[in-house]
């Protein structure tokens, strides 16, 4: 480094040396030296000559003057791969005339003191790698004619100082990046003959100026940002002979004063705002062979003066909102016609028979109108025809008049026929096997066309695409398919084919994109396929297709587009394989019968941008690996069995959509990423979730810390209740006896303590087989209670009368006991043995009402009374029972 600033110090220094003391041939010597310099590469040993062996006027591209012949006059090093900086001591080459440096690999600012290079009438500095801003000074060289800077990574502006070249014949500055708008000060260079501007970022209105300029036969505008309308004032360049405006954002109509220019060859327009009609003017363009109008918004008829320039070559008025019809006569004048490019507008009517007289055509591109009727059946003179596209109109064809399709046999240099989008009907003829063997693209698409597919298109052995979708072909593909070995491309969507796919179709071994969905395709999916180890898109969905999925597909490196095998009733696990699609950015096998885990090895699928599964029978969790997906955006997989918590890491992913829909997910919803929109996010028929977005409308989850204090607290009540059980417990036990012989004493009940092997009732038996205490079961009413009808089982009985006191009536625990004995000493023929007694009583130390479900009990509550039950049996087998 320290080697090449001290070059540059000297280049710099021979600069600003005082050049009188200079005048002997050592000032050009050293300043080529100084350029030698700063060349860091010569891999053409095109400097190897610059030594003192020979005189530098011998040095290779050096060339010296014949009256002082120690003065370089000429600089020539083009195309040598020279890489380095200029050096701005060139500018001591004081008589240098010429001085051409392109097609290299220079870098750098172009030195300003070139600007005094008073007698250079040529610099060429085109195609290198050049930066900075175009020196101002350059405008000082007042003897240039030629000045080429293009393909170059140039800066800033135009300067307008180079309306000071007055002699300037040729300004090529394209393919840079330079902006802000044209200046008007090259209005004033009357010698310029070609302007090249294109491929920058210029904006603004064309100058009127350059109307000045009368010498110019060249103008290029190409792909900048200029806009406002073409000026009007072009018309005055009556020696103009190519003009190219294409693809800027020039607005209002085409002026006519362009139809002056009578030496114009080239006018190309294409890709701007202009609007209105076409000028009937440009038929006078005798000497017009390219003219490109498309892409812009002209409307009106294609004026007939145009179909008089028979000098034409290329016609392209696509892309417009034009209409009318083409006359009979259309190719009257067109011998020379090669391009006739009239698509996507609204034009009508009929196929010009005459289109036969345009002898010379190579392409035909009529797609996206409204023509109707046949195609004539003289198409098939155009010998030279290479390119037929009549795609999107209302063409018919029937059984009898495919004769055209017959009469393209002639075209032998046919490469592209699009058909699609049309009328055409009936079966597809079998001479499509004769057309011309150079055929790339064959579209029929979205015809009725009936039938099967013709074994003989296996003959079309160049056949790169093949579009047959969307038609009412029926049968099976022919396994002769399998002979195409050039197919990239076979579509044959929405048909009506049955049958297996064919093995075959793996012999096809460059194909890039294969399209059979919406078909009725049975059978399983061929191992073969795999062999087709440049295939991007495979879309077998929505047909018939069984088994599971050959793992081999996933072994297809080359699938970067999709792999669609959805709606089918494909079977089995998901391959572990999967995860090596590491290219692919769409997978799509919902609506099969896929069952087990989603294998973690998904992962491998780094790039995978959308992933549906929706509709198998997948269970499991979602796997950790996910979340190494990095790319992944849409993520559908409802409708499966799958379940455990959502994983945090979901929320983290870069998802614009989930659908998590009807599986057995629970736990809480994550807030992050995706979750923040409840419009990305399905997830219903999950009824364990919780939480998430107050958008969700879930259940709020019972978080981890309440959960803790929650279960503590269970556990203390659990053991104070036991705790208050076993006190309560060993109380009775201690009190018992006593309370026993008292109540023994004061109210004896032989018959019950007698009779402890009765079987049991409990309350709520008795309420559930009263109805709880129905009305409907009440049987008889009393002073002390009622009687109520009971339905149920109690030693072979199945009707019974049940008997509920209120012990809450005086004298009712009196009547009890009363009746107690009675039954325990009186035997009568309409009394007959007790079947059972019971006790009860509720936590108010009341009698429960007969209508109560259950009886509580408080905790500590210690009965105030034991309620009793008598059961006993009359002839009306009636159960007697107190409370």
């Amino acid at each position: 480094m320290r080697g090449l600033h001290l070059l540059l110090l000297i280049c710099l220094f021979s600069f600003h040396l005082p050049s009188n003391n200079f005048a002997t041939n050592e000032t050009d010597k050293f300043a080529l030296l100084s350029f030698k310099s700063l060349m860091s590469n010569d891999s053409f040993e095109a400097l190897s000559s610059w030594n003192d062996s020979l005189h530098y006027c011998q040095w290779q591209g050096i060339r010296c003057s014949n009256r002082h012949p120690d003065r370089v006059t000429s600089l020539s090093l083009g195309s040598l791969s020279l890489s380095g900086r200029i050096c701005p001591s060139l500018a001591n080459l004081t008589f240098l005339k010429s001085l051409n440096l392109s097609f290299n690999q220079l870098t750098g600012n172009i030195p300003e003191e070139l600007g005094h290079l008073s007698r250079l009438q040529m610099l060429r500095l085109s195609v290198n790698n050049l930066d900075g801003n175009i020196p101002s000074t350059l405008g000082n060289c007042s003897n240039l004619k030629f000045l080429g800077l293009r393909n170059n990574n140039l800066q800033g502006t135009i300067p307008p100082q180079f309306g000071f070249l007055e002699l300037l014949e040729i300004l090529s500055v394209g393919t840079n990046n330079l902006r802000e708008s044209i200046p008007s000060t090259l209005g004033n260079l009357t010698h310029l003959s070609e302007l090249y501007l294109y491929e920058n970022n210029l904006d603004g209105n064309i100058p009127a100026e350059l109307g000045h300029l009368s010498r110019l036969q060249i103008l290029n505008l190409y792909m900048n940002n200029l806009d406002g309308n073409i000026p009007s004032t072009l018309g005055n360049c009556s020696n103009l002979e190519y003009i190219s405006m294409s693809r800027n954002n020039l607005t209002e109509s085409i002026p006519s004063t362009l139809g002056n220019l009578t030496h114009l060859s080239v006018l190309r327009l294409y890709e701007n705002n202009l609007d209105g009609l076409i000028p009937p003017s440009l038929g006078n363009l005798k000497a017009l062979k390219n003219l490109s109008l498309d892409a812009n918004n002209l409307s009106g008829k294609i004026p007939h003066s145009i179909y008089n320039l028979s000098a034409l070559v290329n016609l392209r008025l696509n892309i417009n909102q034009l209409d009318g019809n083409l006359p009979s006569n259309f190719c009257d004048a067109f011998q020379n016609l090669q391009l006739l490019i009239l698509g996507k507008n609204q034009l009508h009517g009929q196929i010009p028979i005459s289109i036969s007289n345009c002898s010379s055509l190579i392409m035909i591109e009529l797609m996206s109108n409204n023509f109707r009727g046949t195609i004539p059946d003289s198409i098939g003179t155009l010998q030279n025809l290479s390119w037929l596209n009549l795609h999107e109109n209302q063409i018919t064809a029937t059984a009898d008049n495919w004769r055209f399709f017959d009469s393209l046999i002639n075209c032998t240099f046919l490469k592209a026929l699009d058909l699609g989008d049309n009328q055409l009907h009936s079966m597809l003829p079998r001479s499509i096997a004769n057309l011309s063997t150079s055929l790339h693209y064959l579209g029929l698409y979205i015809n009725p066309i009936s039938g099967n597919i013709p074994a003989e298109i296996g003959k079309l052995t160049n056949l790169v695409t093949l579009e047959l979708s969307q038609t009412f072909i029926e049968g099976t593909i022919p396994k002769e398919i399998g002979n195409l070995w050039n197919l990239e491309g076979i579509n044959l969507v929405g048909n009506m084919l049955s049958g297996e796919i064919p093995s075959t179709l793996g012999n096809l071994t460059k194909m890039v994109a294969l399209y059979l969905g919406n078909n009725a395709f049975t059978g399983s999916i061929p191992e073969e396929l795999s062999n087709m180890q440049l295939l991007n898109t495979l879309n077998l969905s929505n047909n018939k297709l069984i088994g599971s999925i050959p793992k081999e597909l996933f072994n297809l490196h080359s699938l970067s587009i999709s792999l669609d095998l959805s709606n089918n009733y494909l079977n089995g696990s998901l391959p572990p394989e999967i995860g090596h699609l590491n290219n692919v950015a769409g997978v799509y096998l919902s609506n099969n019968k896929l069952s087990g885990q989603i294998p973690s090895t998904i992962e491998g699928c780094q790039v995978l941008q959308v992933l549906h599964l929706e509709g198998n029978q997948l269970n499991g969790s979602i796997p950790f690996s996910l979340s190494n997906m990095i790319g992944l955006q849409d993520l559908d997989i409802s409708n499966n069995t799958l379940s455990g918590p959502i994983p945090v890491f979901v929320g983290h992913m870069k998802l614009q959509h989930l659908n998590i829909s009807f599986n057995n997910f629970e736990g809480e919803l994550p807030k992050d990423g995706v979750f923040q929109n409840s419009s990305a996010v399905d997830i219903r028929g999950n009824p364990k979730l919780c939480g998430g977005l107050p958008e969700m409308h879930l259940l709020k989850c019972v978080l981890d810390n309440q959960k803790k204090k929650h279960f503590s607290q269970i556990i203390i009540v659990i053991i104070c209740c036991i705790g208050g059980i076993i006190c309560i417990c060993i109380i009775m036990f201690l009190i018992a006896p006593f309370y026993w012989k008292k109540g023994s004493q004061n109210n004896p009940l032989p018959f019950v303590a007698k009779n402890s092997e009765y079987q049991k009732v409990s309350y709520n038996d008795i309420l559930r087989d009263t109805d709880h205490f129905s009305s409907e079961n009440l049987v008889g009413r009393g002073t002390f209670g009622v009687v109520y009808k009971a339905l149920m089982n109690f030693e072979n009985v199945t009707t019974v009368a049940v008997k509920v006191l209120n012990m809450n009536q005086r004298g009712a625990s009196k009547s009890f006991l009363s009746e107690c004995e009675v039954l325990r000493k009186v035997r009568h023929r309409n009394l007959i043995k007790v079947l059972s007694s019971c006790s009860s009583t509720d936590h108010h130390c009341h009698t429960p009402r007969p209508r109560v479900v259950t009886v509580p009990r408080r905790k500590h509550t210690t009965p105030c009374m034991l309620t009793r039950l008598l059961t006993f049996q009359t002839k009306q087998q009636a159960i007697q029972t107190s409370f």
